[in-house]
């Protein structure tokens, strides 16, 4: 996120991204902090920053400020800190899906490995219980970390009274500045109304005390897709209802019709360009009312659980930003400048409840950034070098553009594709779904886009993140050495494609 000293970003911008420039030597890195409010002597407490929310952005932010010297409290309603990610989002899905995956392999895969194991079952309770068990070692670890940085925990619901001022349940606090770190929350649908027991969030899908004979997942996203496959693993029959007419439609569309080739290969169901109008409860299930997007003959689909996973929303309610006057956009985000300030002196936002993607990195790298701001530092954040990743398995990974995108905007490009069939380390594993394609510059070969299916591409997406934000070329990829046999060696390969010179196809 922060630049090198020789980055040309950081010259032409007049700063070093490591705050090492000679104007700030030998002095504390917050030397340049100035306060935009005073200090209120009636209230109760006093911060130089006061974050609300203590999701992966808001727990993230308090640390860096703490260690950049601030006095720092943060708001969190729950009883325990992490946000939705970690209570109720990222980590208990993956503890999930990772549980799904070993029974999945127990079940269908050991025995090519000549492992026997006799009779295979699972024990969801004991799932349940290991995934909270995951989940609590995490938000104790960030409680640690607030002590560790001195960081207090303002326990309640947070309202910006005024600029320079939050009530944490009727106390109020002085701030020198504000970040409001709220995260989002699911979308809802008219017609389909919520209990978390038999029509279901994230949320409630995360608990289900046993596993469906058929689950039904309104929205084909990351949320629906991963959580579609836990309990497909498990035995449920999965339907995934999506209005548009592919998956994931921010994905490069190659690899997205590949991706939905795998997962009906592995027995998911898909209804595409089909819209829910309605959903029916009773003790037999729910019944839904689905009809065609572009209009047309309805039906039914009888499902003994719905999951509603049609996207999230920036969670901006009771937060007092009426009265602090704080502006939103059109889609009820809070609306900031280039470095995450608000209309109001002060007051900053980041992560789901502004522009971009709602991913949890992201709104940790911009927790870093605002933090580093406030404090006169001159952070750097590089939006088209953030991954994403569906952690399905395969997984899908991407960074930069797509195809399409490039096409879009009259880039000339070259493509590289390498396939997992033809790496040694995949054909070991028996994990030889998918591919690595690579995008790049036809007159420069700057790495612009990568984009993976396959195994662990959430990891193997890292190299090329790091290749585009120091705006490396497909051959800098191509000529790095990585290590045999290893799944990064179909990046390599990738990379060598992207001019012709694959090596091992």
């Amino acid at each position: 996120m922060r630049r090198p000293h020789g980055c040309p970003a950081a010259r032409s911008a007049g700063f070093c991204g490591h705050g090492r420039c000679p104007a700030l030597r030998g002095a504390p890195a917050f030397a340049t902090f100035r306060p935009h409010h005073a200090r209120v002597a009636s209230m109760s407490e006093s911060f130089d920053l006061i974050v609300i929310g203590a999701g992966p952005g808001g727990y993230v932010c308090a640390i860096r400020a703490a260690q950049l010297g601030m006095k720092v409290a943060c708001v969190e309603k729950r009883a325990t800190l992490g946000g939705t990610c970690l209570n109720v989002g990222c980590i208990p899905s993956k503890a999930l899906l990772q549980s799904s995956e070993h029974y999945e392999e127990a079940l269908h895969k050991f025995a090519d490995h000549g492992v026997t194991v006799g009779s295979v079952g699972f024990d969801l309770a004991r799932m349940q219980a290991r995934k909270g068990e995951v989940v609590s070692a995490n938000v104790k670890g960030v409680e640690f970390l607030f002590k560790k940085n001195k960081v207090t925990w303002l326990k309640g619901n947070g309202t910006i009274v005024k600029p320079g001022v939050v009530a944490v349940d009727g106390t109020e606090y002085a701030a020198k500045n504000i970040v409001i770190a709220s995260g989002s929350e699911s979308i809802p649908l008219p017609g389909v109304e919520v209990d978390e027991k038999q029509i279901v969030t994230s949320t409630g899908a995360l608990e289900l005390e046993k596993v469906p004979g058929h689950l039904v997942v309104i929205g084909g996203g990351v949320i629906g897709l991963e959580l579609g496959s836990v309990y497909k693993r498990l035995g449920a029959e999965v339907t995934v209802v999506e209005f548009l007419d592919r998956l994931v439609p921010s994905m490069d569309n190659e690899v997205g019709k590949q991706f939905e080739r795998i997962l009906s290969k592995q027995g998911m169901k898909f209804k595409l360009k089909t819209k829910v109008t309605g959903a029916k409860k009773s003790d037999a299930g729910v019944e839904l009312t689905v009809e065609p997007a572009a209009g047309g003959a309805a039906e039914t689909i009888q499902a003994d659980v719905v999951l509603l996973a049609i996207g999230r929303r920036p969670y901006v309610a009771g937060l007092g930003l009426d009265s602090a006057g704080v502006a939103l956009d059109e889609r009820g985000r809070i609306k900031t400048d280039g470095h995450f300030a608000t209309n109001v002196p002060g007051i900053y936002a980041i992560g789901d409840v502004i522009v971009g993607a709602m991913l949890a990195h992201k709104a940790e790298d911009e927790g870093v950034a605002v933090a580093e701001l406030i404090a006169g530092q001159k952070p750097h954040i590089n939006y088209n070098a953030i991954p994403s990743v569906v952690y399905t398995w395969p997984e899908v990974a991407a960074v930069g553009e797509t195809e399409e995108q490039l096409k879009a905007r009259g880039v000339a490009y070259k493509v590289g594709k390498f396939p997992f069939t033809a790496n040694g380390r995949a054909r070991a594993m028996g994990d030889t779904d998918g591919f690595v394609k690579i995008l790049s510059d036809k007159a420069t070969d700057a790495v612009l886009g990568a984009h993976i299916l396959g195994p662990d591409a959430g990891t193997l997406i890292a190299e090329l993140a790091l290749a585009i934000e120091f705006g490396a070329s497909a051959e800098d990829v191509a000529r790095t050495s990585h290590a045999h046999p290893s799944l990064n060696e179909a990046v390599k390969e990738a990379a060598l494609a992207v001019d012709g010179h694959a090596l091992h196809i």
